[in-house]
């Protein structure tokens, strides 16, 4: 059984009220929601007049990811939407072990993001301290690209940490995800699965949630 957070970067902008009525409706778990600045990565996305407005209508808990430049600064403004996961990559923060505890501090959980080519053993010694660690299965920034099929190496690698560790931290991972990889990555020892365009462009987005949560 996954957890499943579709993403909201696939859905239509010009009627996201409709779309996010969707997701209430669904068996989805969460609600993932990226958001880009055009510095930490290649693109934006949407800012906090967005997001203050998706919190007001979304009754599904927000799993918001922070692909941003020094993420610490906004602890405060994600905590006031009632965010219940707030995620900092690894390659954006200078003081990791300290957004970490800043973010419990605020009332929500921690995630920590690793990019493709971050490996798994830099967690080592914050592993105990977070959530969850969600691992890009895509080069962050854009929508709708292949999968990286190393991913799959990488969560086995993550769960293993985690085991080994004793620590209680889920696994997350986001890009590429499908009929096919969900398998894979399921397997592989995930426990939350983001859906952007798997999800937002089929003809039957329950379908696919369903389908997703019962791998």
């Amino acid at each position: 059984m996954q957890i499943v957070s579709p993403s909201l970067l696939a859905a239509n902008f010009a009627n996201l009220e409709k779309d996010i009525e969707m997701i209430n409706q669904s068996n989805a778990d969460w609600l993932h929601l990226d958001v880009m600045d055009g510095v930490f990565v290649p693109n934006i996305s949407f800012g906090f007049p967005v997001l203050e407005a998706v919190a007001k209508i979304c009754r599904k808990p927000l799993d918001v990811h922070l692909m941003i430049v020094r993420p610490e600064k906004f602890v405060k403004e994600v905590a006031a939407l009632g965010a219940m996961m707030m995620n900092v990559h690894y390659e954006a923060c200078v003081h990791l072990n300290r957004v970490i505890h800043e973010i419990h501090e605020a009332g929500m959980k921690a995630g920590v993001t690793l990019n493709p080519s971050t490996p798994v053993c830099l967690l080592e010694d914050v592993i105990r301290d977070v959530d969850m660690v969600l691992l890009m299965t895509v080069n962050p920034g854009f929508g709708g690209q292949k999968f990286i099929e190393h991913s799959l190496d990488k969560v086995r690698q993550l769960r293993d940490m985690i085991q080994r560790t004793g620590s209680k931290a889920l696994i997350e991972v986001d890009g590429g995800v499908n009929k096919t990889t969900a398998v894979q990555l399921a397997e592989a020892g995930t426990d939350v699965l983001v859906a952007g365009s798997y999800v937002f462009g089929a003809d039957n987005p329950f379908e696919r949630i369903d389908y997703l949560k019962n791998l």
